[in-house]
């Protein structure tokens, strides 16, 4: 028996996965489990479905949400991304500054994105929260790629994650 409390205080919080979604054009490392949801979001004047795979881990969320637009015109994704990135700081209370991130290609080349860390007071009790995301647009897709947790999670958990990402 104490062996089995010995090697359970030893298993890992994180146990990484690669996660393929071919529907939603993107492959990336999550940390646990993940779990699969839909919800619609307001962006760029209309209601749109954002599709969320979601990995809960010590405190923190990984999450990618995927947003398929009804055109691939760079207007509409200039806006959405817009949205993205200033509704990610509002939820916060804070700016909503970036700076730039290149999105790998699974193939081979980059995307540009936006790379986003905030921190802030949120809900009625004004817990503090740390989100660190990249935004980024592909043809009809938009994707979020976001850690939400009440601190950072440790440079190597985050660097695994965002590192991994790659669009097709």
């Amino acid at each position: 028996m104490l062996i089995g409390v010995v090697l359970a205080g030893c298993s890992p919080t994180y146990n990484w996965r690669i996660v393929t979604d071919e529907s939603d054009g993107y492959a990336i490392d999550l940390p646990a489990k993940p779990t699969l949801d839909e919800r619609p979001i307001d962006l760029a004047g209309a209601s749109m479905p954002m599709h969320m795979r979601a990995a809960h881990v010590a405190g923190a969320v990984f999450a990618v949400g995927t947003i398929v637009l009804p055109s691939d015109d760079p207007q509409l994704q200039r806006a959405v991304l817009d949205d993205l990135r200033t509704g990610l700081a509002r939820n916060l209370g804070a700016a909503a500054d970036a700076r730039p991130v290149q999105v790998p290609l699974t193939e081979g080349g980059e995307v540009p994105g936006l790379e986003i860390v905030v921190s802030g007071a949120v809900g009625a009790e004004r817990a503090h929260k740390v989100l660190h995301a990249w935004i980024a647009a592909r043809g009809r897709r938009v994707y979020q790629v976001v850690i939400a947790a009440d601190k950072a999670p440790p440079r190597e958990q985050s660097d695994q994650f965002f590192e991994s990402f790659k669009l097709y």
